[in-house]
């Protein structure tokens, strides 16, 4: 299920990508030694710190090789550009200890939880065509519902800078045809997009 934008390929994660991800994250592990592990860790805290770094990327490298993690990357003339992690639900288990992403979702829901995009990939499409390879996996493997949680970059309520985006921005959500539907009792955005034969996406709720 290969998707092109602005020069970009974009294909799901294979057992054997592990090469190319070490290469896209780089010697800090992409941010701050994550290794896209931040959500697959029950806990933040002392749990955070102590796997931060090498115990990550030895965590994360047993996943890829194994066909656990899930995900897709996108490359430009071979050379990794892009990652986009996504997944069953379960699978990020911080999610359900999150006081800020603690809500209904159906059993059979996978989530979007990061992006990692170099700096000088940044705006030239490949959040785009990352985001619409990750739908596309989702539908393929059955998903009902497809949730992100991105951040504000603008305006009033909590922004951040781009760069710390890592969860993607409300506009590319909207894009790919996702709805907000971020439950009246908490500020952090849940953006939903209902894939083929399943129950339409509940109404935001208003105060």
């Amino acid at each position: 299920m290969p998707r092109s934008d602005a020069k970009v390929e974009v294909r799901p994660l294979a057992p054997d990508d592990w090469p190319a991800i070490e290469r896209l994250f780089g010697p800090n592990g992409a941010c701050a030694g994550c290794w896209c592990m931040s959500w697959r860790l029950p806990s933040g805290g002392k749990l955070w710190k102590a796997n931060q770094g090498e115990p990550n990327r030895r965590a994360f490298r047993r996943l890829v090789e194994s066909g656990t993690a899930r995900g897709v990357l996108a490359f430009a003339g071979g050379e990794p550009v892009g990652w986009c992690s996504v997944g069953p639900r379960e699978h990020f288990p911080k999610l359900e200890r999150s006081r800020v992403l603690r809500y209904p979702a159906p059993p059979d829901g996978w989530v979007v939880s990061c992006f990692y995009i170099p700096a000088r990939w940044r705006g030239r499409g490949v959040g785009r065509a990352l985001l619409g390879a990750a739908l596309d996996l989702a539908r393929a493997e059955g998903a009902s519902v497809l949730d992100g949680y991105p951040v504000n970059t603008h305006g009033k309520a909590r922004p951040v800078t781009p760069v710390f985006a890592w969860t993607g921005v409300p506009a590319l959500f909207q894009a790919h045809g996702f709805t907000d539907v971020t439950p009246r009792t908490q500020e952090r955005p849940v953006f939903r997009r209902v894939l083929a034969g399943a129950k339409r996406a509940p109404r935001k709720r208003r105060p």
